[in-house]
């Protein structure tokens, strides 16, 4: 049996596993009582949020010289938050290195810019994981801090190195010369190149950190709002400290974006807080509706409309 074709599913089982044992009818009723005007005020951030996302990696193509209006990239945001949203890990948002081929004569910079804005994505929740958990260590002593220094020091290094041409160039050259079969050495040497032709300066990086950070607070003051027409009573800055924990778990390709590993997180860090677990699971399930759900419809929808 090949076991990595059932992995994703995990995640799945958990979030059943979860709606069974909390009492669907709880949960309905948790929803039913929300407070409808904060509901429609969460749409309105979720419209900026997505503005956010794409803007961080806009700005990145810009000084890539990649010439594309935000109203294309604003497009392209909403086609890869579909294959995002249907992919373990999201790893479907790499399909916008594709679409950006329309725009620059080689997929190379289009993957370039991926991995930039996945890198400081991921960089900037590590960095909110720390920090959250030094100030509530005392709620959170069993989260392994030193291992987040050390995936974030670990960050920072490969980011580092890979972003000079020529250290990534004799690192890769192993790969490239044993993995990659003759017939595509040229076109991989191309790609290489592209990927690196117009890599932004790097006292640029500082902004594009900052502008990650800015977007992952948006996304949780979405949550908050959610979590405050369900009732509960939290402030802002224990949705800073549990979500950023939550977020880099269900990164684990266990289940389709995060769905049933996220739950579980949520529902335990927010007992620690005296929340009930049908809130959380109410919350998480209404705030996967309108920043996940809704924007990969319409991705889905300029997906095969594109086609």
């Amino acid at each position: 049996m090949n076991w990595k074709k059932y992995l994703s599913l995990i995640g799945i089982i958990l979030f059943i596993y979860i709606l069974i044992k909390i009492d669907i009818y709880q949960v309905v009723n948790e929803i039913k009582n929300a407070d409808v005007s904060l509901i429609i005020l969460s749409f309105f951030v979720v419209f900026v949020l997505l503005l956010l996302q794409t803007l961080k990696w806009f700005v990145i193509a810009i000084k890539q010289g990649i010439d594309l209006s935000f109203k294309d990239a604003f497009k392209i945001n909403f086609i890869t938050n579909f294959y995002g949203f249907i992919t373990p890990s999201r790893l479907g948002t790499v399909l916008r290195a594709e679409y950006l081929k329309k725009y620059t004569p080689n997929i190379g910079k289009g993957l370039c810019n991926f991995v930039l804005d996945k890198a400081l994505d991921l960089l900037s929740l590590v960095t909110l994981v720390i920090l959250f958990s030094f100030i509530f260590k005392n709620k959170f002593s069993f989260l392994p801090i030193n291992l987040f220094i050390v995936i974030f020091i670990g960050l920072i290094s490969l980011t580092f190195i890979f972003l000079n041409k020529e250290r990534a160039r004799i690192i890769l050259k192993v790969f490239y010369k044993k993995l990659i079969p003759n017939k595509l050495k040229e076109k991989t040497r191309i790609t290489f190149d592209s990927f690196y032709e117009n890599m932004p300066k790097k006292r640029y990086f500082l902004f594009f950190f900052a502008l990650n950070i800015f977007t992952w607070v948006i996304l949780y003051l979405v949550t908050y709002i959610i979590g405050v027409a369900l009732g509960i009573e939290l402030s802002f800055i224990y949705y800073l400290a549990i979500f950023p924990i939550s977020a880099l778990i269900s990164m684990l390709p266990i289940s389709i974006n995060g769905i049933g590993t996220r739950e579980v997180v949520l529902i335990s860090l927010f007992s620690l807080f005296g929340v009930p677990a049908a809130k959380v699971f109410s919350m998480s399930l209404v705030s996967i509706v309108i920043s996940g759900v809704l924007p990969a419809v319409i991705g889905s929808f300029l997906t095969f409309k594109n086609e």
